[in-house]
């Protein structure tokens, strides 16, 4: 268990960070593979993250000048960056004439550690890269967001952190409800329910005592027949059966 600040934006930073967006469209010129994290709802991590190739870039929006900040934190982006062997990139920005742009040339965009400019195209490579844990969840994460919304649920937060429960939440029949999701790669068809739940759920209980179970199992039919190794950008076959009430689960546990 750990806490995640909850941090809200403000306007100008909504309107920062949107300009950014749009400009990571128009410089990709349509070739990005996926959005990662294209929204403002908290917890923050990273403000926008993306995959073009082979590679995944995780992305902090600041203004040059200091005088809006975004939330979250250098150390969250990091932690995400690190945890998806992907790319931590600052993005500065500026405010000329009423309008926000980059304060760097090409993509706008420098690593955040070194402050060298980076341009995503040059670092993608042919090497296979095996999904990684966090890459994983996220996966997961959104395949049960996907499937909350379809049943007409409101979503009220998610994190993709494998290292932090719940995963998720939103608003069900009688208010608030939790969801800790957890992934199987292949072969193994089900993924078990963590041993630490009962602390989740008293942790979850000052909002809500209704907490869920999810296990999402993943394939990939390409690479079934030497091993089914999971590539990153590779077309994934996922099995999920829905929320499993955990407190019918612990019962049986």
């Amino acid at each position: 268990m750990h806490d995640i600040p909850m941090s809200e934006v403000t306007p100008e930073f909504a309107r920062c960070w949107q300009a950014a967006g749009v400009h990571i469209e128009h410089v990709a010129g349509g070739q990005l593979n996926a959005w990662l994290r294209a929204h403002l709802n908290p917890p923050f991590l990273e403000h926008l993250s993306f995959r073009l190739g082979n590679q995944l870039f995780f992305l902090r929006v600041e203004d040059e000048e200091g005088q809006i900040e975004g939330p979250g934190s250098l150390q969250g982006l990091l932690s995400v960056a690190d945890g998806c062997k992907g790319h931590a990139c600052l993005m500065p920005m500026r405010k000329r004439g009423g309008k926000w742009e980059p304060a760097l040339p090409g993509w706008g965009l420098q690593d955040a550690r070194t402050k060298k400019l980076i341009e995503p195209p040059a670092e993608i490579s042919d090497q296979k890269i095996e999904m990684t844990d966090w890459e994983l969840q996220d996966f997961a994460v959104q395949v049960v967001r996907e499937q909350i919304e379809k049943e007409g649920h409101e979503l009220m937060s998610w994190q993709a952190n494998p290292g932090v429960d719940p995963s998720l939440w939103f608003v069900g029949n009688d208010g608030p409800e939790w969801v800790i999701v957890r992934t199987a790669r292949y072969p193994h068809k089900d993924a078990d329910l963590p041993v630490n739940w009962r602390s989740v759920a008293d942790s979850c209980s000052r909002m809500s005592k209704r907490g869920n179970f999810a296990s999402v199992s993943v394939a990939c039919m390409q690479t079934i027949s030497e091993g089914g190794t999971l590539y990153r950008g590779y077309p994934l076959v996922t099995n999920y059966a829905g929320l499993q009430p955990i407190h019918k689960m612990g019962r049986a546990a």
